[in-house]
This record gives C-alpha cells, sequence and structure tokens, in this order.
C-alpha cells in the first residue's frame, strides 16, 4: 500500500498460468478491486507483465484472447485503458546471457530446447535448418519483449523523475535571475532619485513591510487552525481503529463463547451466560463512535467515512476464529469443566477452555493468535493507507492555501513598490519545488528511525508493522484458556499502538504543515529583506559616493547587461524542456 502511494510506475508482474484458464488472480481481486479509484487516477504509470507466455501448451487459449479478457477485467476494476506486455523473461534472459557470452551449457541447452525452435528456416531441399543460438539471440531478446519494457517503463519513470527535478531547478535559476534584475533597478532608481525624497520612501516602504508581516502572521494563524483539524483527524481515524478492532476481536471471541453455551442446551447455562456477558464491556459500539464525529471534521477529513465502511465490514477474511477452533479442536468446544463463580455459586463459563495437555494448549494459543493477529494488522493497514491518502492530499491543499495566500501578499508588496518607484518589477514566484516537497510516508519513515534510534539498514520494522502476538493465558494444572482474559490483552496490545500512533504521525502531521509555511514565509520575508538591504545599500552610497555616481550607475548597467545575457540563456532551455516534458505514459 505503501508502495502504491509513493512510487513512480507500478508494475504487476503476473503469471500466465493464472490466467490462460481464464481465472483472476487473488493479487487483482484484493489489491486492484480495493484501490480501483486510485489506480485509475494513476493510469499512466501502472503496467500489467503477463510473465511466462512461453508455458502456453497446444491446447491453451491464444494469447491475444488471455489479454483481451484481461483487459476487460481491469476495465471493470476502473482502469480505463490498461497497458499490457505479453512476455517471456526466461526467454530474454537466455537470449541476454547468449548475447553476452556469458551462457553456459545449462542456458544454452534449455534455449535451444525451448526457444529455438520458432526462428528455424526451411532450406532449398525443404529442411528446416536452426541457426546457431548466438545468431537468434538478438532477435529472441527483441520477441521477449523485455528490452520493450525497459525502453517504455523504466525509461519513462527516469524521463519523468528528471522532467521534475530540471524543471524545479530551472524554475528557481529564473526566479533567482529576476531577484537579481529587480536589485539592480531598485538600485537604479536609488541613484536618479533625488536623495530626501529617497529617505522619505524607504521610511514609507518599512510600514508597508511590517503591514505585510502581520498579514502573513494571520495566515500563520489560519493554517494553524487547519493543520490543528488535519492532526485531530488522524487521532480520530487511529482511535476508530483501535475501537473497530477491539469490537471485532471481542465478536470472535463471544462467538466462541455462544457457541459453546448453545451446545449446553440447557436453559440454566443459557441464563448464565447472559450473566456473564452483562459483565463484560460493550465494546461493538462502532456505530455510535462514528456519529460521534463532528461533521466539521467529517467534512474536511474524508477518509473517516472510508474508514467507518471498513469497521462495519469488520476485519474477518474467510473462516471465523470459532471454525478455524471447531476444525482443530471440536471437543474442546463442547465441553463445559470450567467453571466460574457468581455469587459463590460455580457455574459453567463459556469463555474457558479447558484443555487435556500443554501440547494441546499451546497449539490453541497458537491458533488465535494467527487469527486475530493477522486480522487486526489488515485492520490497522487499512486505515493507515485511507488517513495517508488522505491527509496527504488534505496537505497538498493547505499548501495551494498558504501559496495562494502569501503570493497575495508578496503580489501586493511588488505592486506597491513598482508605483511608488516607478519601476515595473517582477512576480515573485512562492514556489514549493516537488523534489525538496517529501510525502507523509517518507517524513514517518524518518521519524520512526528518530524515535527508535536506527538507522534505515538496522531498522526491523515501522509503525505499519506493529506486534499483535499475545500470550494466551493458561491457568491451572489442567490447562484452562481464558478467552476473557486473552481479549483483554489483545486491546490492551491495540491500545498501546495507539499511543506510539497517535504520537507518531500527529508528529509529521505537525513537523510538515508547519515547515510548509515556513518554506513560504522564508520566501516572502526574503523578498521583503531584499529590498530593505537595498534601500539601506543606496542611502549608504549617496550619503558617502555621491561624487561616483556616474561611475556606479555605469557598472549597474554593466551588471544588467551581463544579467541579460544568463536570462537569454534560459530561454532556449526552457523552450527545450517543454519539447521534451514527458507524457503521462507511452506503449
Amino acid at each position: 500500500m505503501e508502495a502504491l502511494r509513493t512510487c513512480d510506475a507500478i508494475l504487476f508482474v503476473l503469471d500466465y498460468s493464472s490466467f490462460k484458464d481464464n481465472t483472476n488472480s487473488e493479487l487483482l481481486q484484493e489489491l486492484i478491486a480495493q484501490r480501483g479509484e486510485f489506480l485509475a487516477k494513476n493510469t499512466g504509470k501502472i503496467y500489467f507483465i503477463l510473465n511466462k507466455v512461453d508455458r502456453k501448451a497446444e491446447g491453451d487459449r491464444a494469447i491475444d484472447d488471455v489479454i483481451a479478457d484481461l483487459t476487460q477485467a481491469l476495465i471493470g476494476f476502473g482502469i480505463p485503458d490498461p497497458i499490457i506486455y505479453p512476455t517471456s523473461a526466461w526467454q530474454g534472459l537466455l537470449a541476454k546471457l547468449i548475447q553476452q557470452g556469458t551462457a553456459n551449457d545449462s542456458h544454452l541447452k534449455n534455449f535451444k530446447r525451448f526457444f529455438s525452435a520458432k526462428y528455424a528456416v526451411e532450406n532449398e531441399e525443404g529442411d528446416l535448418v536452426t541457426p546457431a543460438p548466438k545468431k537468434i539471440a538478438p532477435l529472441s531478446l527483441k520477441d521477449s519483449l523485455i528490452p520493450t519494457i525497459e525502453e517504455s517503463v523504466i525509461q519513462t519513470v527516469v524521463q519523468n523523475s528528471g522532467w521534475n527535478l530540471l524543471s524545479d531547478v530551472l524554475a528557481s535559476l529564473i526566479k533567482a535571475g529576476l531577484a537579481i534584475e529587480d536589485s539592480l533597478n531598485t538600485r537604479f532608481i536609488g541613484w536618479e532619485m533625488e536623495i530626501e525624497s529617497l529617505k522619505q520612501k524607504v521610511e514609507d516602504y518599512r510600514g508597508r513591510a511590517d503591514s505585510a508581516k502581520q498579514k502573513v502572521e494571520e495566515v500563520k494563524n489560519s493554517v494553524e487552525q487547519q493543520k490543528q483539524k488535519l492532526m485531530k483527524g488522524f487521532s480520530k481515524g487511529i482511535n476508530m481503529f483501535a475501537e473497530g478492532a477491539k469490537a471485532n476481536i471481542q465478536k470472535e471471541i463471544d462467538q466462541i463463547a455462544h457457541s459453546r453455551s448453545a451446545k449446553y442446551q440447557t436453559i440454566e447455562f443459557q441464563n448464565n451466560y447472559q450473566n456473564i456477558k452483562m459483565q463484560e464491556s460493550n465494546t461493538d459500539n462502532m456505530g455510535g463512535i462514528i456519529e460521534e464525529f463532528s461533521e466539521g471534521i467529517l467534512e474536511f477529513f474524508p477518509a473517516l467515512r472510508g474508514l467507518s465502511k471498513i469497521f462495519r465490514v469488520g476485519i474477518k477474511v474467510g473462516e471465523s476464529l470459532l471454525s478455524s477452533l471447531s476444525k482443530s479442536f471440536p471437543e474442546y468446544l463442547d465441553s463445559k469443566d470450567s467453571f466460574v463463580e457468581i455469587d459463590q455459586t460455580k457455574i459453567a463459563d463459556p469463555y474457558k477452555i479447558r484443555v487435556k495437555s500443554k501440547k494441546d494448549a499451546e497449539t490453541i494459543k497458537l491458533t488465535i493468535n494467527e487469527f486475530c493477529a493477522p486480522h487486526i494488522q489488515k485492520l490497522w493497514l487499512e486505515t493507515q493507507d485511507r488517513l495517508v491518502r488522505d491527509g496527504t492530499i488534505i496537505r497538498e491543499e493547505l499548501v495551494q492555501i498558504i501559496q495562494e495566500d502569501i503570493q497575495s501578499i508578496s503580489n501586493d508588496l511588488s505592486d506597491y513598490l513598482g508605483k511608488t518607484l516607478e519601476v515595473e518589477l517582477n512576480i515573485n514566484t512562492i514556489q514549493f519545488p516537488k523534489f525538496k516537497f517529501k510525502g507523509i510516508d517518507a517524513v514517518i519513515q524518518h521519524q520512526q528511525d528518530v524515535i527508535i534510534g536506527k538507522t534505515p539498514e538496522k531498522r526491523s520494522g515501522t509503525c505499519c508493522q506493529p506486534d499483535y502476538y499475545v500470550d494466551v493465558p493458561i491457568k491451572g494444572d489442567v490447562y484452562d484458556i481464558d478467552l476473557k482474559e486473552t481479549a483483554r490483552l489483545i486491546q490492551q496490545k491495540i491500545d498501546e499502538q495507539v499511543l506510539r500512533n497517535q504520537y507518531l504521525l500527529e508528529r509529521v502531521i505537525d513537523k510538515q504543515v508547519s515547515k510548509d509555511f515556513r518554506d513560504a514565509e522564508q520566501q516572502i520575508n526574503e523578498y521583503m529583506n531584499r529590498f530593505q538591504e537595498q534601500f539601506d545599500l543606496v542611502l549608504r552610497e549617496r550619503e558617502t559616493r555621491e561624487v561616483e555616481k556616474v561611475q556606479i550607475l555605469a557598472t549597474l548597467e554593466v551588471q544588467k547587461a551581463k544579467l541579460n545575457e544568463y536570462l537569454s540563456e534560459l530561454v532556449p532551455i526552457q523552450a527545450s524542456l517543454d519539447n521534451w516534458k514527458p507524457m503521462k505514459g507511452i506503449r
């Protein structure tokens, strides 16, 4: 899921063997079906590699028919124009090794046995002659489609990344050049203006700059409010995960107890079961929790609506915990040898399973863990995926707001200066270079390294890989497994993770949004300070070097001419870069 959020290209390597009978891969069902909307938005960077087409037997469907069916399936998943390559990686590998002269006897035998025959040619006598592997290796490599995939996929990735980087760098160079041009123009005007008038304009500018700073502070306060909403949304989403996971696990445990109580077929035991149930906290209350969320948060953080669906569906995939235990130990689910004391009376306790041996107890313990841990993990991954994806979109929208608000303040200042100095000034573009714009996933990873004090090379896990396994309590010499205590321990594990992840994710959002604002604030501060520095410089020069006015203006003219040369060199570079702008995807 993290890869889908952060990658430059998505390559689904599919096995022809799984599709030749018109069956769908579990990967496609699990991943694409649940990520259809996301994948549809990124269709230009998604490629499907139907590998092992060399396995096609005589009676199998034609590869073109398989691709046609696969295409329709992908369209059904929400990918409008899927890019599919039928390929044989084995053929490509053998052909490459032969071309490179590194193929051993086994490689050559396999190539001759499985791939050479298709390149046989008929001689004048009607005999089929198969050329030597070295002669047909280049064509065989081409037919494997591996070079085509390398060119259309890998080069597209490089081209996209390279274009984004160069585009950002060029924009920064242009901005720097235009800033120098504004500085030179300001000095020109400062030297040509009466000194008393210049002093007055400098004083007026200080007041205008202070007003601009106040507006920037107002933007900061607004961003802080939005940041708090975003952090609150993450916190709510994590709490929803905790309550949903605990409710689902409790439901699985309750099903076992209810099944055991139902098998006793006595009114007395059914009543006792209800008494025990009344002592348990009702954790299956996700509907109420969802309704408690404020509309403001739901509108601001749409992922929470998506999470509610996950929790209502639950984490159960395939058979239940009850089914898993019933297959291995049906006799224990019928037993009523364990008891609980209520009102000084011992009654059968459906939440305690008495087993005959330590080995059986350990096996049941493993069964419970191997059911619960992966299911909670799946729910957490779904939760984090939705939170990070929606959080990323909201953060990008916040950056857009910051950029527009600070840009407006900067433009007002430029207009004021231009009219006051009677000179045309360039727009101070507030920029957020893409290659410096780290995503939430990258910052989570970095923050995780900081928190656990490990380098990336030594890292053994992240917040995405918590440990939900618990030591299922087994009490007494007769090995009573306490399901209530088991549920409590699992819920405790979930609560521990919530504390870790709330701190981690809220810290990430806090740092990212704060940094986004600081980047914009720094750019407008540099803009305001640059003019102030130029004004101060001119005032000092006017008071001490007035006699050098002619020479100073001449020097400024030379500097301006040189700057124009540099700026003119950027024009064809910009045109060349625009012509090289990559397409979303190529076939």
